[in-house]
């Protein structure tokens, strides 16, 4: 019988999904992102990222053979982020460039990503994640105040981040990430937008909110009038033939959950899989930016 992942609060906004086993597999990763400006915008807003991040060790002398000049551990670390930009043509593209540009470099250079998580580490790796938006949102906010053209632009910001079977997932605004597992397609995130805080305050229905004329309003983005950024985080304990979308709106609005859901379940490889997914947005009329980033986990 097929596992179903689990959900569990913990501190603030961190949630996670608990996998039944606790042995560290070997993980491969096989990922890849595209992006479109869609059929109605005549530029594109939305910026995507997808690295490797592996240990190494340069030697610069050594008596030994020249073959051991180089080391590199088999353990790998996997960074996944998709910006969706607002505040006009060059504000938005500014925005989401400024903000995917900044917690790379944060990433690369402050968070200890190859630590084995777990109690002090994993609080402390939190409050890097909180750490990393809150650089990008003080980022793009300095950015707009020193030029008024692109005065009150922000961008949504989703990020992955996995290191052997741990994935955390980072967000803010209404770009989304979403886990497929055992023929069930879960959304992780939570849209940070003026419909989502209607539907949970049962002002509004689900289905309503689909079509609500102001569902593009964003209550939490990196930049913006503002500087204050909230980060909702989530880990997610991996299982073998897991499957990780990272999309903008410009996706999931015209395309429904089922179909994407089909499409990551008959679809082996990742870049075709965003290829597919593009071409349903389209067909839905593409009236956004459309990006999406899919990520399929093989544990060995």
């Amino acid at each position: 019988m097929a596992t179903k992942p689990t959900f569990e609060t913990g501190d603030d906004a961190t949630g996670e999904f608990v996998s039944p086993t606790t042995r560290i597999p070997r993980v491969r990763v096989e990922c890849a992102g595209r992006t479109h400006p869609g059929k109605v915008r005549t530029n594109n807003e939305d910026q995507f990222l997808v690295a490797k991040l592996a240990k190494s060790m340069r030697i610069c002398q050594t008596s030994l053979p020249a073959d051991w000049l180089s080391h590199f551990s088999d353990e790998e670390g996997y960074l996944m982020l998709v910006a969706d930009g607002m505040g006009g043509v060059a504000g938005g593209e500014r925005a989401s460039a400024l903000a995917v540009a900044s917690v790379e470099d944060f990433v690369l250079n402050v968070v200890k990503w190859f630590l084995h998580f777990g109690g002090h580490d994993e609080q402390a790796l939190f409050g890097e994640l909180r750490a990393a938006f809150d650089r990008a949102d003080r980022t793009v906010v300095e950015r707009a105040q020193a030029d008024p053209r692109l005065v009150g632009m922000g961008t949504t910001l989703t990020m992955a981040y996995s290191v052997l079977n741990d994935l955390f997932v980072v967000h803010a605004g209404d770009t989304r990430a979403y886990l497929y597992r055992d023929d069930e397609l879960v959304q992780l995130t939570t849209d940070h937008t003026l419909v989502q805080l209607l539907v949970e305050s049962k002002a509004l229905t689900p289905e309503a909110a689909k079509h609500h004329k102001r569902r593009n309003v964003v209550t939490n983005v990196i930049g913006g009038p503002r500087q204050g950024v909230h980060a909702e985080i989530h880990k997610v304990g991996l299982l073998d033939g897991d499957v990780l979308l990272l999309c903008s709106d410009g996706l999931n609005e015209p395309v429904p959950d089922d179909q994407i859901a089909r499409v990551l379940a008959d679809t082996a490889q990742p870049a075709d899989a965003c290829t597919r997914l593009i071409e349903l947005a389209l067909r839905g009329g593409g009236p956004d930016n459309i990006t999406a980033i899919v990520a399929r986990y093989h544990l060995e």
